[in-house]
């Protein structure tokens, strides 16, 4: 587990190859084990393989940013993770599902990276609609978008900052 922790990277560019479903669903099932404040299970995921829908994912992110270039970087895979905010622990909830995630594509052999604003995405009229049109409402807030798919290239590890711990005995 030390060296899948240690070994994973952000990729920023994936190869034009879809993902098998069985792979998806073992991340997200990683994802659904993921530690939550008193058990409550506040987060929930979107698993969007449609071409079309993450495209329009993609162009609403990249407005958020003011860019105009793919922020998802080709993946055919976004996990969306949002939360319920009426519960206290529900941002670190969603980042502990992004992290289980994460770390699940990894040891698949999949490249994947934490994407920012699906709190700013999910906060539009659009997206909300989107939301309630697959029968989720209440108050989710948008926690991250963990993209998935085949890396097409390798990042280098970069070294650990000094002082990063501080031992008390």
């Amino acid at each position: 587990m030390l060296d899948l922790i240690k070994s994973r990277r952000s990729i920023k560019k994936y190869q034009d190859k879809p993902v098998e479903k069985e792979l998806i669903q073992k991340i997200v099932e990683a994802g659904t084990w993921a530690p939550t404040g008193r058990n409550r299970q506040s987060p929930i995921i979107l698993a969007v393989t449609d071409k079309e829908i993450i495209k329009k994912m993609s162009k609403t992110n990249a407005e958020v940013m003011g860019a105009d270039t793919d922020p998802f970087y080709g993946a055919p895979v976004v996990l969306v993770v949002l939360a319920d905010k009426t519960a206290s622990t529900y941002v670190y909830d969603g980042s502990l599902v992004m992290q289980n995630m994460m770390l699940a594509a990894h040891a698949l052999g999949l490249g994947s990276c934490w994407i920012h604003r699906a709190r700013e995405t999910f906060e539009k009229p659009e997206w909300k609609a989107y939301l309630k049109g697959l029968g989720i409402e209440g108050e989710y807030e948008g926690i991250g978008n963990c993209i998935v798919g085949y890396a097409d290239i390798q990042p280098q590890e970069k070294p650990r900052k000094e002082n990063w711990v501080y031992y008390i005995d």
